[in-house]
């Protein structure tokens, strides 16, 4: 084959019948190579390019889950700041976290930085994919263009199912809103989810494919979320604790430290109930409710096992059940138990406790700090969105088309 990969005859078929593997060629810009896959010319190559994922939540992380189902090795394009400010507005982190954000997720295969907004068959062509794959809503151009019309209309487009009950938007709103409803999924006040269903939209706005909607955890989504291992006799069982709010590269950076302490780490994430967070963070803390929280945990490649509503304190109990060799805190403060207590006192005592410097001081209250700093900004950002995607819907049902995620309901 002289060096050059033979165009892989597996379009349309199942990932199983693609086996194989190859050696990527160097490339202009050189990618994030993440997993031990090396795909040969069997094997079905998909192309992702993000729309922006900024704030990366586990609705990115299921769109990535599903598309990596679709075939045999994932490949991600994250656009720069540059390109999202001037299709979208600003973002909210900066093009180094995404990248790394993304690279955190355990379905993606590579990462390529920088890739082009608008996604054309020479992209597909230049990292040898057979597709590429979008969710079930649009994406536009500062111009109102699709930006996948072009592998759309040469058949080398999918797509995914949208995750229902969470957006950028949506969290963005939950912070500025300072409302606890989204601890146990509660309703809104209408006064509330008046604003939220509006935040940053235009007046009279209908766009199908945004808005607030409630997310229901399901055990399905968290089997397709899990992986399923057991720890292996030689695998070292590491536990960490906390909140894990607003997944974040802070996080990200904190577990990747953990993982790397051990030779076969095993990592496991206990999150606590959100009433016990809301206690030692106040406010509206976590902005995230416990299952939502969980998903983004479990999306994690750094993480083995999540346990859902950890206790506080890291007892005997816990300890010995799942046979931690290493219990591990990051750089904030151990707020003390109830009773006064250090949450933290069975695993010193044990002599397994250890301080882990991820030497990243992101935290999730600058986070929120960055967007009440930002309203204004993020608010006409959302605007200008909607109004390109209402004005992409008009267009096309004068043309007597409908796009896809805008249907009618039997009623």
């Amino acid at each position: 084959m002289s060096g050059q990969r033979r165009k892989s005859p597996t379009l349309g078929r199942t990932p199983s019948e693609a086996p194989g593997s190859w050696v990527h060629p160097r490339r202009v810009m050189t990618p994030f190579v993440l997993s031990s896959v090396k795909p040969d010319s069997w094997t079905l190559k998909i192309f992702v390019a993000v729309d922006s994922y900024d704030m990366v939540h586990y609705g990115h992380s299921n769109q990535l889950r599903q598309a990596r189902a679709m075939g045999d090795y994932l490949i991600v394009g994250v656009h720069t700041d540059e390109e999202i400010s001037k299709h979208k507005g600003p973002p909210v982190f900066t093009q180094e976290e995404r990248y790394k954000m993304v690279q955190a997720i355990k379905w993606v295969d590579e990462v390529v930085p920088a890739a082009p907004y608008v996604t054309t068959l020479e992209t597909l062509d230049k990292y040898s994919c057979d597709f590429c794959v979008h969710g079930n809503d649009i994406t536009l151009t500062v111009d109102g263009r699709d930006t996948y019309e072009e592998v759309k209309q040469a058949g080398r487009y999918r797509e995914c199912k949208r995750t229902q009950g969470v957006s950028t938007t949506d969290l963005v709103g939950r912070m500025l809103l300072v409302t606890k409803a989204h601890h146990r999924g509660q309703e809104m006040t209408s006064e509330c989810r008046e604003y939220a269903d509006s935040f940053g939209k235009c007046p009279g706005g209908r766009n199908p494919w945004t808005g607030v909607s409630q997310f229901l955890q399901t055990s399905q989504k968290i089997i397709q979320f899990a992986s399923g291992k057991e720890p292996q006799p030689g695998d070292t069982v590491i536990y960490v604790a906390g909140a894990f709010d607003l997944f974040h590269i802070g996080h990200v950076d904190f577990l990747e430290k953990v993982h790397s302490l051990a030779e076969r780490p095993y990592v496991i994430a206990g999150l606590h109930f959100d009433q016990e967070v809301n206690q030692y963070k106040g406010k509206n803390y976590p902005i995230m409710n416990l299952h939502e929280r969980t998903l983004s945990v479990l999306a994690c490649r750094y993480v083995s096992e999540v346990v859902i509503g950890a206790p506080y304190a890291v007892t005997a109990e816990l300890l010995d059940h799942f046979k931690v060799e290493l219990v591990c805190h990051g750089k904030t403060e151990i707020v003390p138990d109830k009773d006064g207590s250090d949450p933290y006192q069975e695993p010193k005592k044990r002599g397994i406790f250890c301080h882990v410097d991820s030497g990243n001081d992101l935290t999730t209250d600058l986070i929120v700090q960055r967007i009440i700093k930002n309203r204004l900004a993020y608010e006409a950002r959302n605007q200008k969105k909607e109004a390109k995607e209402l004005a992409f819907l008009e267009a096309a049902r004068q043309q007597g088309t409908r796009p896809e995620g805008e249907r009618d309901c039997d009623l």
